[in-house]
């Protein structure tokens, strides 16, 4: 019998055959495919809030329904294993980029969104654009800007809840810029003592940038002690030089 995704607010828990009004607990996401937890359900400020807490995140296109994914192992980034490369340390030495904080988030989300090369579409769908940004304006997402000539090149957007960052997209139009960004923002986050950035998924990106996979039960346990709802944190305009 084919399988009816709910049409409401409500999720479908796929490994237990039901629909509920809230998520499953992650330990029933699948392993093929891994971390597919549930579908359905809405993108509204809530709803993410609720997800980042328990370790979920959206990941979908624009022809399927909302796909909720805890992925085993989860991909982090802990600030003080951030891998600066000797190329990356000679960019950040010239200086030729200008950084700042939530400056122009719109911006920055709608250029990861764009279509990559070798990729046939985004998950950054004109849904999650909208839920990000109310998330924005509400405090708790958050974008990187790096500037060049007063042309945004580079960049990354992501959820900042007590003292976890959940990462979720960064591009590049010049060399190093998303790296860049990246780096400013380990070093804001580190003062602020957060302690770790959710990468989600392995990418060799992010792996040349110090990524690590932790199993998803040790991440549950971080995000128990250190991702309490609620908590906000307003980031610098801009970043020291």
């Amino acid at each position: 019998m084919a399988k009816t995704y709910p049409r409401s607010n409500q999720l479908y828990w796929v490994k237990d055959n039901i629909i509920a009004g809230d998520f499953p607990d992650i330990s029933k996401a699948l392993k093929d495919p891994d971390g597919l937890l549930a579908i359905g359900g809405d993108l509204t400020p809530e709803r993410l809030l609720d997800a980042y807490v328990r370790g979920i995140f959206p990941w979908n296109n624009n022809v399927q329904p909302v796909l909720w994914w805890s992925p085993d192992p989860r991909w982090v980034l802990f600030p003080e294993n951030l891998k600066i490369s000797r190329s990356l340390h000679k960019t950040l030495h010239k200086n030729i980029y200008g950084i700042t904080f939530n400056k122009n988030f719109s911006g920055v989300i709608e250029m990861c969104a764009e279509p990559r090369n070798n990729s046939d579409g985004t998950w950054i769908t004109p849904d999650i654009i909208e839920g990000f940004n109310r998330l924005h304006k509400q405090g708790y997402a958050h974008s990187v800007e790096c500037w060049h000539d007063d042309r945004l090149v580079g960049g990354l957007y992501g959820v900042a809840i007590d003292r976890i960052f959940f990462g979720e997209s960064m591009f590049s139009k010049m060399n190093d810029a998303s790296k860049v960004a990246l780096t400013h923002l380990v070093r804001v986050l580190a003062s602020l003592d957060f302690k770790l950035i959710d990468c989600q998924v392995y990418t060799k990106h992010l792996d040349s940038l110090g990524a690590t996979p932790i199993s998803r039960e040790e991440f549950a346990a971080i995000l128990a002690d250190y991702c309490k709802p609620g908590i906000k944190h307003h980031l610098p305009e801009q970043a020291a030089p």
